[in-house]
């Protein structure tokens, strides 16, 4: 039954199974994007402070919605338009707000090229691999940390024999900070995969946005981060574009059957205050003839 379900799995990278062709052709395109993705997000830290980089990073949803309306053909909505424009032109005011410096100017290039390999990486895996499940996600990745250490690992040694970088001690290393930063690294993409599998990825893809202010907070006490108004405006505006690229296709529909509940509501409520006016008045009358005929006598 287990390697029945295995076969199932193998299924999800074509009819032959994972084969060495399916594996370079692929496989390893999603590992060198990957790769990618982490290695400009780790190097953007090291020029800008974490906060810009989480912000900017959610730049990726918009990015995912122009390469699918471009590749994958998705419907257009204007919605999503207006949310990529929101998008760039955070962009644009995060770099502003620190006034154009190379360091951050560079930090901001990174970020959005992670970004950019992000979004590739996700239209790439709907356009060759369709989606997937819990069993074919966990495979997936196995996939990818195979690719990992055979290929990723050789280029720090082909570096440090070509004498480009060179190996400090090992006692130097920082292996508990080293340890830590993979096991988070670890923890973040098993719930990220898995927990697409299984609830909702608009409910993921809260967890993105969560991380701003929890970054602005460690980033205020930790750094000298100045939060000037130019940087909160795009802040805003980022996760403005953000939260309406989480907008379901059918929201349209959806509200307009909304407004059509509450002007059909209203116009029931209505007629039943009309009716309780009438009655009001036609008691109040009925009460107040008595008393004219007692008055009269």
């Amino acid at each position: 039954m287990g390697m029945q379900s295995c076969g199932e799995c193998c299924r999800f990278f074509g009819d032959n199974g994972l084969t060495m062709k399916v594996f370079f052709t692929k496989a390893a395109p999603f590992g060198v994007l990957w790769t990618l993705t982490n290695y400009l997000y780790l190097h953007a830290i090291k020029k800008i402070n974490t906060t810009d980089v989480s912000v900017l990073f959610c730049c990726n949803k918009a990015f995912v919605f122009l390469l699918s309306w471009i590749v994958l053909r998705d419907r257009f909505m204007g919605v999503r338009i207006v949310a990529a424009i929101l998008a760039i032109a955070g962009i644009v005011m995060m770099t502003y707000a620190d006034g154009f410096h190379s360091h951050s100017v560079i930090g901001i290039a990174l970020v959005v090229g992670s970004a950019s390999m992000s979004a590739l990486y996700k239209v790439l895996f709907k356009l060759l691999l369709g989606s997937a499940k819990f069993g074919e996600a966990a495979l997936f990745l196995s996939v990818l940390s195979v690719f990992n250490v055979l290929f990723i690992t050789c280029i720090p040694v082909i570096l440090y024999f070509t004498k480009v970088e060179y190996w400090s001690s090992f006692d130097v290393i920082p292996w508990g900070n080293l340890c830590g930063f993979s096991i988070l690294l670890l923890t973040f993409n098993i719930l990220l995969n898995f927990g697409i599998a299984i609830t909702y990825p608009t409910l993921i893809s809260l967890g993105i946005v969560l991380s701003v202010p929890v970054n602005a907070i460690v980033d205020h006490y930790t750094s000298e981060i100045v939060f000037n108004s130019v940087r909160v405006i795009a802040i805003v505006i980022i996760g403005l574009g953000f939260l309406l690229l989480l907008l379901p296709e059918e929201w349209d529909v959806w509200l307009m059957k909304l407004l059509t509940r509450l002007k059909v509501r209203k116009k029931e409520e209505i007629p039943e205050g009309n009716g309780d006016i009438v009655s009001g008045l036609q008691s109040k009358s009925r009460r107040t003839r008595p008393s004219m005929s007692s008055f009269a006598h």
